[in-house]
């Protein structure tokens, strides 16, 4: 069942505001964050992506989770359209398991908090691997809402803006951050591991690696025909270029 006021993807596109930061998750990478999740939280069914563009990250999630609901600020076709960080927004109820979304870099601390009372088991947010640095997040978030797992993706996830392009590459490291909710945690397999890792640091949790070959694994012909592409891409990491094309933070 659909949560009220969520809407399914849709496959039209529309023009991105210059304003957003708008970077396509690329479906191979969401799948690989709903991989972990199920591993770490067996119980995980359902979970929002409250920042969705076009649908490529709940094109992947779709594979692992029961229901997949969707949102975003701005009205890209792919899920009802408001500001998840509006504390009047409508869907504040906690009727997720999991709150799983590829945020605004600059926005990502302000996501996180805004999704731990939402979700009933977990937040899991892909983000640059420079997220878990500064000074401010070590003893602010990180203090306050201490990691359950870090997992870095040993290849490169190239993301654009504005549009998904197969074929890019980059010299962006990403990760996926996930955060634990008491009751996940105490049922989740992983939990002796998480809770040795808190002994030596309390910010932290597990550090993973998302291992060569995932993207070969978890990319699939019906990606590229979903979002109207075609499939000619590598299959491998490619060289990353001499300047990172995103905009450092």
């Amino acid at each position: 069942m659909r949560p009220e006021g969520f809407s399914a993807v849709m496959a039209h596109r529309v023009t991105t505001p210059d304003s957003l930061d708008y970077f396509p998750t690329p479906p191979w990478a969401a799948r690989a964050g709903g991989e972990l999740i199920r591993r770490l939280d067996p119980q995980a069914r359902t979970c929002w992506e409250p920042a969705c563009g076009e649908g490529h990250m709940v094109h992947g999630l779709n594979d692992d989770f029961d229901t997949v609901s969707a949102s975003d600020i701005h009205a890209y076709g792919a899920g009802a359209a408001f500001d998840f960080l509006d504390p009047e927004a409508p869907m504040t109820r906690s009727v997720w398991d999991w709150i799983v979304t590829n945020p605004p870099f600059v926005k990502g601390e302000a996501f996180v908090r805004a999704a731990w009372p939402r979700a009933r088991r977990g937040v899991a947010m892909l983000m640059r691997m420079q997220f878990r640095e500064g000074k401010a997040r070590a003893s602010g978030l990180f203090a306050d809402h201490p990691l359950a797992v870090k997992a870095t993706f040993a290849e490169r996830v190239a993301m654009v803006k504005g549009r998904w392009d197969p074929g890019a590459s980059s010299a962006t490291a990403y990760a996926w951050f996930l955060w634990l909710k008491p009751e996940a945690l105490a049922t989740s397999p992983a939990r002796a591991a998480i809770e040795a890792a808190r002994a030596f640091d309390p910010t932290a949790g597990l550090d993973l690696l998302i291992s060569p070959g995932t993207r070969a694994r978890l990319e699939r012909p019906a990606d590229f025909q979903r979002f109207g592409l075609t499939a000619e891409t590598p299959m491998f990491d490619p060289p990353p270029p001499e300047t990172d094309p995103e905009t450092e933070i």
